[in-house]
């Protein structure tokens, strides 16, 4: 079974995945219920209709499926009127023939633009200043992912009729909102969570090149910073995952070229530690050094009769032997170590945690509320809410060294 299929078995089944879902809910339930009035309801959230692409499909810049791009918008009020966030929708790559042509069916829409439905904006996109103090008035959008290929793509198979054009896809959405207000922006930041994070780091000098001189622009990862490091194997089998991706989709000419000019093979460029050396626009990082996806898929893939020990250290961790622990350990090092010096002024920030999670910037507990997902008394809005909007460098990491569940709301 490919990498791409157990993303897809994680996105729809993982059990860490139904817990946070089911946790969500209870909380949203019992704030709900609650029998005293709290001063903000973090249950809130605001639904926006999807934006079509149509005049797109003409210059190929298509979905999977041939289908046109699109996005969702929710305008900017007051002060934040000339300010934008441009946020990439997440959801794996296929690596295969057989795995993209399933993603055009996905009821996610993460092929195909003709089953997208609206989109409730939570966390870093709600229009709620108490919940999102920085960002509640800029222009805020939420590109959909339809491509596969963390909009690197460039190729087409007239046998399938799949189109893997996520570069072209990418410049049609941002040429589309230059010509809806954008180009006129003060403040631009490009952001996204995992693979819509990879491709936030991928694209985001390109991001800054359609953008004027006068604006501010900046890029924010969240949970994309992929660790190029050996499995409990002790092999790059995820490696090889993307060297598939990256073959299949043509992304080569289209990944940053000064990291391309000179690593081989050129696949390893569609890892953040090869490629964030020579981005030139300002990056923040908000990732966890125990990202829930890459402990389970990544360090301790369910491939080679993976060990039951290993299965259910990755699911719980309590159950984890200390030969495990230590491992979990040395991953947590690797990925510190592999981690962009912050440089001088406001180029580089960070806001690295030790939770048990993955994509944390819109859900509303994560982002600006449970206090489990404070470092150093901050939120992660306002980590990134203070590095996008300010002229200093700053880097967060918890200091824990033992992963840990970090939601503390009492259920």
């Amino acid at each position: 079974m490919s990498y791409s299929i157990y993303y897809k078995c994680k996105m729809l089944h993982s059990s860490r995945t139904r817990m946070y879902g089911r946790l969500y809910m209870l909380v949203s339930v019992l704030i709900l219920l609650a029998p005293v009035s709290l001063a903000v309801n973090y249950t809130y959230f605001k639904t926006v209709d999807l934006t079509y692409i149509p005049s797109a499909v003409k210059n190929g810049a298509v979905c999977l499926d041939g289908s046109p791009p699109a996005y969702h918008i929710d305008r900017g009020v007051g002060d934040g009127a000339r300010n934008w966030l441009v946020f990439i929708e997440g959801g794996g790559w296929c690596d295969t023939t057989e795995n993209c042509l399933n993603r055009t069916k996905n009821i996610f829409g993460l092929g195909s633009s003709k089953i997208m439905q609206a989109k409730n904006f939570t966390g870093l996109l709600s229009d709620n200043q108490q919940l999102n103090p920085y960002f509640y008035n800029w222009n805020r959008v939420f590109v959909r992912y339809c491509d596969g290929g963390s909009f690197t793509g460039n190729s087409f198979d007239p046998v399938n009729k799949l189109h893997y054009k996520g570069s072209k896809v990418f410049s049609a959405i941002v040429k589309d909102l230059l010509g809806k207000g954008m180009s006129n922006a003060t403040n631009a930041l490009i952001s996204g969570c995992s693979a819509g994070g990879l491709s936030a780091i991928l694209n985001c000098d390109k991001f800054r090149s359609f953008l004027p001189p006068h604006t501010n622009v900046k890029c924010a990862s969240d949970a994309g910073y992929f660790l190029h490091v050996k499995d409990v194997f002790g092999e790059y089998n995820y490696a090889n995952f993307y060297d598939r991706i990256v073959k299949l989709h043509g992304s080569t000419k289209n990944l940053p070229k000064a990291c391309t000019s000179s690593m081989r093979p050129r696949s390893l460029c569609f890892y953040p530690q090869y490629v964030v050396p020579h981005v030139e626009t300002p990056l923040f990082l908000i990732n966890s050094a125990y990202d829930a996806y890459q402990i389970g898929f990544i360090l301790a893939p369910s491939i080679n009769n993976l060990p039951q020990t290993w299965e259910r250290c990755k699911n719980d961790t309590t159950t984890c032997s200390p030969d495990q622990i230590e491992i979990l350990k040395g991953f947590r090092s690797e990925f510190l170590s592999a981690l962009p010096r912050l440089g001088n002024g406001s180029f580089r920030g960070m806001f690295i945690s030790s939770c048990l999670a993955h994509c944390q910037s819109q859900l509303q507990l994560n982002w600006n509320w449970d206090p489990g997902f404070r470092i150093e008394d901050k939120t992660m809005a306002e980590a990134l809410g203070s590095w996008s909007t300010g002229r200093s460098s700053l880097q967060i990491i918890a200091g824990s060294e033992l992963p840990k569940i970090c939601l503390t709301t009492p259920l």
